[in-house]
């Protein structure tokens, strides 16, 4: 099956926060406290997906206030923090949205994501992950992660549906 069948069939983008959504790097203030950055491109496609109709979700192994903003902000409606077993959340989260496995891509960076990925109808893998992810995936993103790797993916998912991006 090749990508564009495979990206037909999704419904559901669920999506790793550190190194996907960010560019995997970790940022503290003087005092501690922790800083991420997020591309307004990934922003936007993600808006994009939900205005077309369909779903999205993080899980991330770190607990972070951020991401909880951030994913707010952007009307993602399930935010899984502080789950280092992934499978047992990408369980729990299908179940929870109500959606086949074959309806879900996933995008990750790391081998904690990897091994998610034959869980999933539609693995992918930004272009800087290890190559645990990238070997495993269905799709390497062109871009870096927290770079416009997560727009990348929405815009070839939105194509394959006939939706315009």
């Amino acid at each position: 099956m090749d990508l564009s069948e495979k990206a037909r069939s999704v419904k559901f983008l669920i999506m790793d926060c550190d190194g996907v959504l960010t560019d995997g790097r970790l940022y503290f203030s003087a005092a501690g406290e922790e800083l991420k950055v997020f591309h307004v491109r990934d922003g936007q496609g993600i808006v994009e997906w939900h205005k077309a109709g369909y779903h999205s979700g993080i899980i991330s192994g770190r607990n972070s206030p951020i991401v909880e903003v951030r994913g707010k902000q952007l009307g993602i409606e399930f935010i899984y923090q502080g789950r280092d077993d992934k499978i047992a959340a990408i369980n729990e989260l299908i179940l929870e949205a109500g959606v086949l496995r074959e309806e879900v891509a996933f995008i990750g960076d790391d081998t904690p994501d990897a091994e998610v990925f034959p869980f999933v109808g539609l693995s992918i893998a930004v272009a800087d992950a290890h190559d645990s992810a990238r070997s495993a995936a269905h799709y390497v993103t062109k871009a870096k992660g927290g770079l416009g790797a997560v727009r990348e993916v929405i815009d070839i998912l939105l194509r394959s549906n006939n939706k315009s991006t």
